[in-house]
């Protein structure tokens, strides 16, 4: 099994000197998008999903053109919610950004005020992975290593894309490697705009196992437009 992690284009997070909610693309990002569609043109997916905000629904599209696959919206791989700035000075989320990562690192899972904290993010996206896993055949094994067992009536060969964000695809790699989370996944695990991760599954004695075969490739990019 194999999960590629996308994450979205270069956003339109300001506009006027204002805060955009849910934004569009930059004209860059859509360049970006192109540039994913032609790195994984050839490359069979079985499902192709995306989080039901508009920038990585915008990343799929141009990929989505040349298949007869159709773009499922999963709400589950919606990004870290933030306060509701719309409209507002830009000036103002950068400021509430830096201050949050001023605090000890404990306190970070409390995340910004009017926002959702780390903790609920981290727990609504591994409940999501968790069940989209289940939903296809592939639970964890009760044991403390990182062990997945595969339904053997359901093919293990199939390939899946995700686009997402950088705190949702942070959240999905640790959890389905076993790794423990932190606050700050989307600095954790870096990963640029429009960037290509990749999860394959290995068996080993007693089931499978993920490996992390590609991280933020974003070679598929002319230099210009790699953004994070």
């Amino acid at each position: 099994m194999e999960l590629y992690l996308i994450r979205h284009a270069e956003p339109q997070w300001v506009l006027d000197g204002a805060n955009v909610v849910d934004p569009e693309l930059t004209s860059r990002g859509y360049r970006q998008a192109e540039a994913v569609a032609e790195a994984l043109d050839g490359i069979h997916f079985d499902e192709i999903l995306s989080s039901p905000l508009r920038r990585p629904q915008l990343t799929a599209a141009p990929m989505l053109r040349t298949r007869h696959t159709r773009l499922q919206i999963a709400p589950w791989l919606e990004e870290i919610r933030e306060p509701n700035w719309h409209g507002l000075p830009a000036t103002l989320a950068a400021d509430a950004y830096a201050n949050d990562r001023k605090l000890i690192a404990e306190d970070r899972w409390k995340g910004l005020p009017g926002g959702e904290s780390p903790r609920d993010f981290v727990e609504r996206i591994v409940a999501g992975c968790t069940e989209f896993l289940a939903e296809r055949g592939v639970r964890r094994s009760p044991q403390p290593l990182p062990v997945w067992e595969f339904d053997p009536e359901v093919p293990d060969d199939r390939r899946i894309a995700l686009f997402a964000h950088a705190g949702t695809n942070g959240v999905v790699l640790c959890h389905v490697l076993g790794i423990e989370a932190v606050p700050w996944e989307w600095d954790r695990l870096s990963t640029g705009h429009a960037s290509i991760s990749v999860l394959s599954s290995m068996t080993v004695g007693d089931g499978h196992t993920f490996m992390l075969s590609e991280l933020s490739n974003v070679e598929h990019l002319a230099r210009a437009d790699r953004t994070r």
